[in-house]
């Protein structure tokens, strides 16, 4: 059996217009080797890039306010929430959803993922609030393997380290014997993504085994299995930032949801970069 080393590689808070690969390359500099995995967040990306949407300049619709009223508090709160196996205390925050930024989010996530992703409880399509200031929320990338190849050359060019590369995001791909799926749209090859909420209710229900979703590897050849392995090892060592959703972040700062600035995030050490090796 392959065994694994993980370094979370702390670094200040990647604001919108940063040079995230810079940021990168210092970071890793004195601590990464030739053929390490170097797993950086979709998230942190996203947000560096400015490839977000404040939630607060949304009109939202009838779709979207009956979304946030009955189907988030009462299918979410009560149902589908506890077939899911979520605590008491997230059932609680879920009961008591926020009718109108909540509307505001789910008509983001009808106009950017569509109905299906729009009917799961958060990170629909991929879209994220947590670890983001204010209303915004941070879109899952349509490039990654394009980012994902700039940052090695990056790195090679800079550093002169052969490095694979991997892009992944926190939202679960779910394992069934020899078959991978995900309600997260536009993973690994490998990995298949379709359903939406019905994946992800079944992934829960059927208590799969679930890892982390790589979304593009780049500098070596991955197959699917040690991809999700690696992504899974690089984000329990990482840990979950100011807090693993808005009301966790929220909670941590002692505002509201929507009242976390970009100071209060810049106070905190974060962990966008995870060094793993294959130990010999």
């Amino acid at each position: 059996m392959t065994r694994y080393r993980a370094l979370a590689i702390s670094t200040s808070y990647w604001k919108p217009n940063s040079d995230y690969t810079e940021k990168i390359i210092a970071a890793i500099q004195g601590k990464v080797e030739d053929g390490d995995f170097v797993v950086v967040s979709e998230k942190a990306i996203s947000t560096a890039l400015g490839n977000m949407v404040d939630e607060s300049r949304v009109k939202s619709g009838l779709m979207a306010k009956v979304l946030a009223s009955l189907w988030m508090r009462l299918f979410w709160g009560y149902p589908l929430g506890i077939i899911c196996g979520f605590g008491q205390r997230l059932l609680r925050r879920i009961r008591g959803y926020p009718l109108e930024s909540g509307s505001y989010h789910k008509q983001v996530a009808l106009q950017y993922a569509g109905i299906w992703q729009a009917l799961l409880f958060g990170s629909e399509g991929g879209i994220d609030g947590s670890n983001l200031a204010y209303s915004y929320v941070s879109l899952p990338l349509e490039n990654a393997d394009v980012l994902a190849w700039k940052i090695r050359e990056q790195i090679r060019q800079k550093l002169q380290k052969n490095v694979c590369l991997l892009i992944a995001d926190t939202d679960k791909t779910y394992k069934f014997r020899n078959f991978f799926f995900t309600p997260r749209p536009r993973p690994l090859r490998g990995i298949h993504s379709f359903g939406g909420v019905f994946t992800y209710v079944a992934g829960r229900v059927l208590g799969l085994k679930k890892s982390s979703t790589p979304l593009s590897v780049v500098g070596c050849n991955l197959k699917a299995a040690e991809a999700l392995k690696i992504t899974n090892i690089a984000d329990k060592t990482r840990g979950a930032g100011s807090g693993a959703t808005v009301w966790d972040m929220a909670a941590r700062f002692h505002v509201k949801v929507d009242a976390v600035t970009w100071e209060m995030l810049s106070a905190i050490r974060h962990k966008p970069i995870v060094i793993v090796r294959r130990m010999r």
